[in-house]
């Protein structure tokens, strides 16, 4: 079991960065698949990004490629999401999630994520 937390969000101009962050809880997050997702209102949830235990493989979408970057610190055991040259189309409310693998998964946004945190919103001023 793993506990999420966003934070970060907030209102930018648009053209601005934010990075936002997911504080995990738990012991075993490091074992954990993490994903980055939003919803928008009156839109499906949708995801941006997902990040493996060790780093090593990100999976984009094509929403989340060139200008988001996902990383992690399993020292701090926090999620982040950078994002740059925002549009107003980014506004949203952003989830993190994790996800416990089975060994011959591959950590992607399409893997069934069992654990999200409570969303931080993000607004962009034209």
């Amino acid at each position: 079991q793993v506990q999420l937390a966003e934070s970060g969000g907030g209102s930018v101009q648009a053209g601005g960065s934010l990075r936002l962050s997911c504080a995990a809880s738990g012991y075993t997050y490091s074992r954990y698949c993490m994903g980055w997702f939003r919803q928008a209102p009156g839109k499906e949830r949708e995801g941006i990004a997902s990040i493996s235990s060790g780093g090593g493989i990100t999976d984009y979408a094509d929403s989340g490629k060139g200008r988001f970057t996902i990383s992690r610190d399993n020292w701090q055991r926090t999620l982040y999401l950078q994002m740059n040259s925002l549009k107003p189309d980014a506004a949203a409310t952003y989830y993190c999630a994790a996800a416990w693998l089975r060994t011959d998964q591959t950590c992607s946004l399409r893997v069934e994520f069992d654990y999200w945190g409570q969303g931080t919103q993000v607004t962009v001023s034209a």
